[in-house]
């Protein structure tokens, strides 16, 4: 030995702002691209380092997605705000080199803020930019990989470039497979067959209901170790819309014996769990039976060096009671996603058919023409996963592998229904949500279903969740509730709305009682609610009239299907110029659109764009399209124009 230092491996940083988990499965792609090139890679939320740690890696990815009003994700704003410091000076992040990638929705006016903002702050703390940053498009015609795999691909490519690797080395081929970090294995004092009747803890499927739910077929018992849960109880599970309504929208209750502090805009966020026939389906495809009701344990790969272990993909599994590769499948592996271009990859390694090895490794390739085979195949008939493994019936995948191969559930979020007098439960909380249940036809003439509210749809009164309470964007002041106000919304758009007018009479009420006699000057409210038909899904129509007198509420419809020629919320906007130039301008209040997002929002925008240019009564008080324009940027610069659409 001659005393020398051995040179510092090279190490790649991807850190991750996630809501719903796009940026998390970017993020694990792109620590998967930097790991090929020979990068010891770590891949991690935002919240769980430290920005003066950077420097310490020779490249830090971040991917980041917008939620809100512009704003950064939970889990990524610990680390947002450490960057705001003034005392930080312009040198703080010299030697951190940085490449950014945003995950965004261009139907809201600030498109991709969270990653624009952090990229600007980087730059402005020294740090120096390797690659050009990417964004991706919600909208976009191909998705998320329509942006992300072209990026993706040059990105690597710039990487070997200006990180050469040495002579001799090469990267590793896409065709060689990565060693999964964290493996299952049977737990080693029971080798016999736990359940024979092979039900999960805590659920009880298609039992015989009693006529007062007689379509609500499962009481789930939820026993999962979620983090930051609060456990809930299902008090209401009703259908809203007739039964012979093309849609199934659903009034559902959740009540929670602690007290939940929440305001409009506010969101719960419910992990669903697999049917008992999936996973049954997915067992004897894969040839699991014999380890399927066996407990098992989650444990770091042997092979892999303790300083290269990621933190599990599941936190708290430890703590689940009897955990078995049957309940790890029912209850935190997504096994009805839409696969990403990884998915094909990783189980392309699982089969010994060249025709089916070959096929699954076109899906990976990133050529225009086999993204749109990708797309084709995948996202627009809606094909689950499931469905792949039943078409591709040679792959095998062995047990121990299952929480690699498969993608984790993710919770989903739903806005919070109810607010003021509405929130309160007997001695604890209440939520109120208005759920559509997802169920389609695809162009394959397939019956789609979302993973999250199919589980709802069953759930029988009396069942346990475990729920997130999660803040919102809309982050109305007392003022901006009482004052004039706009809320625009179809169809369950009009969840948080619903909050926000309970939650105004609430106020108006407690200042009553407090001031005997004396009047709280309050502003008028309009509703904008778009539907089908008003007989169908004109959803809680008999509370408008109650709050209408209280709260100054006046609703305005637009049913689309109830008429020859359709009528949406923005021709309701056009049909009113003048009340929507009287509130939004010369009383200076307050716009609020929510529901699906897409063409609703930009329809609704250009809408109120020409009613501040043909709205006002007196000519000279009319703004030319420029000024419309940039009397809405007003608007949303100081918080009067707001957005929350899914």
């Amino acid at each position: 030995m001659n005393g020398t230092q051995p040179e510092q491996r090279r190490s790649a940083l991807v850190l991750y702002g996630s809501e719903t988990g796009n940026s998390q499965e970017v993020a694990e792609e792109l620590g998967a691209l930097a790991e090929r090139l020979h990068f010891r890679s770590h891949v991690a939320e935002l919240n769980q380092h430290k920005p003066e740690a950077l420097k310490s890696h020779t490249l830090v990815i971040f991917v980041v997605s917008t939620t809100g009003q512009g704003d950064f994700p939970a889990n990524a704003r610990t680390f947002w705000r450490s960057l705001l410091l003034k005392r930080l000076p312009p040198t703080f992040l010299d030697g951190v080199n940085f490449a950014s990638f945003g995950l965004g929705d261009s139907s809201y006016p600030k498109f991709n803020w969270a990653a624009r903002k952090l990229h600007k702050r980087l730059l402005q703390l020294g740090a120096n930019e390797i690659y050009r940053a990417g964004e991706a498009d919600q909208q976009h015609p191909e998705g998320l990989e329509g942006t992300f795999i072209p990026w993706l691909t040059d990105l690597r490519k710039h990487l070997l470039e200006t990180y050469p690797l040495p002579e001799g080395l090469d990267p590793i081929p896409d065709d060689v497979q990565l060693p999964p970090k964290w493996v299952l294995e049977l737990q080693e004092q029971d080798t016999r067959q736990l359940r024979g009747d092979h039900t999960v803890p805590g659920t009880q499927e298609y039992q015989a209901a009693p006529d007062e739910f007689p379509k609500l077929t499962r009481l789930d018992h939820d026993l999962r170790p979620l983090p930051d849960t609060l456990t809930a109880t299902l008090t209401e599970n009703k259908r809203l819309t007739p039964s012979t309504h093309w849609q199934d929208v659903r009034h559902v209750s959740l009540t929670v014996p602690e007290h939940a502090s929440y305001v409009p805009g506010d969101m719960i966020c419910i992990t669903p769990k697999n049917f008992s026939s999936d996973v049954d389906a997915l067992i004897q495809m894969m040839g699991w039976e014999e380890q399927a009701d066996q407990l098992v344990s989650l444990v770091p790969n042997s092979h892999i060096p303790a300083e290269d272990l990621p933190a599990p993909p599941i936190l708290c599994l430890e703590s689940y009671p009897q955990l078995t590769l049957r309940a790890l499948l029912a209850d935190y592996l997504d096994i009805q996603a839409i696969p990403r271009r990884s998915f094909f990859a990783e189980i392309a390694h699982y089969t010994s058919d060249e025709m089916h090895k070959e096929r699954l490794l076109e899906f990976t390739y990133t050529s225009p023409e086999y993204l749109d085979e990708l797309w084709d195949y995948t996202t627009r008939p809606r094909r689950s996963i499931l469905e792949v493994l039943h078409e591709f019936d040679t792959v095998k995948v062995p047990w121990q592998h299952a929480v690699s191969v498969f993608p984790i559930l993710k919770g989903r979020q739903f806005s919070l229904a109810s607010g003021g007098e509405l929130k309160s439960a007997e001695g604890g909380t209440k939520f109120e949500l208005l759920i559509a249940i997802v169920k389609y036809q695809t162009v394959i003439k397939k019956i789609r279903q979302g993973v999250c509210t199919r589980y709802i749809s069953v759930l029988r009164p009396g069942s346990t969740l475990k729920v997130q309470l999660q803040r919102g964007g809309l982050n109305s002041s007392v003022n901006q509730l009482v004052g004039p106000t706009v809320l625009i919304g179809p169809g369950t758009g009009l969840a948080p709305l619903r909050s926000m007018l309970w939650e105004k009479a609430a106020i108006i009420k407690a200042y009553q009682e407090e001031n005997p006699g004396l009047e709280l000057s309050i502003g008028p409210t309009l509703l904008l609610y778009g539907g089908r038909n008003r007989e169908a899904d004109f959803f809680f129509e008999e509370e408008w009239q109650q709050l209408g007198k209280l709260t100054k509420l006046n609703v305005l419809t637009a049913f689309s299907r109830d008429q020859k020629s359709k009528v949406y919320v923005q021709d309701v906007i056009r049909q009113n110029y003048g009340l929507l130039f009287k509130l939004l301008h010369d009383m200076a209040g307050s716009v609020y659109i929510c529901g699906s997002s897409g063409q609703m929002p930009k329809a609704v925008r250009e809408a109120l764009t020409e009613a501040f240019q043909h709205g006002a009564e007196v000519e000279t008080d009319r703004f030319n399209e420029q000024g419309a324009e940039q009397y809405l940027l007003g608007m949303e610069k100081t918080g009067r124009y707001k957005q929350e659409t899914w």
